[in-house]
């Protein structure tokens, strides 16, 4: 390349670079992007109801606990070597 195709190429990457920011300015940053207000929230309590004593009590069904089907003892089912 040419020193002159160098400088062409400067030139051009400067100038769209300024105008891709001015552009940029109108179309992405308009005056109504700028005021955004965000939504009030109430406050946090400390203090709540206790849940509900139909679904929370001692005879529910606790879905943490592991159900085994079948009485296989195989650590790995899917292992065709055992």
């Amino acid at each position: 390349m040419k020193q002159k195709d160098l400088t062409l190429i400067a030139v051009v990457v400067f100038a769209s670079t300024i105008v891709s920011l001015v552009l940029s300015r109108f179309v992405f940053s308009s005056p109504q992007n700028r005021n955004l207000t965000a939504e009030k929230v109430d406050v946090i309590q400390p203090d709540f109801t206790s849940p509900s004593l139909k679904y929370f009590n001692d005879q529910a069904v606790n879905p943490t606990q592991q159900i085994q089907i079948g009485d296989t003892t195989n650590p790995n089912p899917f292992n065709k070597a055992q």
